[in-house]
């Protein structure tokens, strides 16, 4: 086997040597190299789970959205907590978890 490899590289030097610049060229030096296209499956990647949770971000949104505008009382108590809004005469303490 290693016979029939070296008789066919010293055969077919320059056509094996072509192609082997080829090769390295279009990996590491062309402007669509194999690492850059790699970079760039793993940013795609990343943005197309970012898009997923943005969607399900958005879903829960709009559930939240849906309540607030139906329910006075859920209204109120995302008032309460998100803003910190009190009735008068009453006192409100924030209470922060380690």
């Amino acid at each position: 086997m290693k016979k029939f490899l070296f008789q066919f590289l010293k055969t077919y030097k320059i056509p094996v040597g072509i192609i082997l610049f080829f090769l390295i060229w279009m990996m590491f030096f062309d402007e669509y190299n194999w690492m850059r296209i790699r970079k760039e499956a793993n940013k795609l990647e990343a943005l197309k789970e970012e898009r997923t949770y943005l969607k399900t971000k958005i879903e829960a949104d709009r559930e939240q959205l849906h309540t607030l505008q139906s329910d006075s009382e859920a209204l109120e108590r995302f008032a309460r907590e998100e803003y910190l809004l009190k009735k008068e005469n009453e006192d409100v303490y924030v209470i922060i978890e380690e």
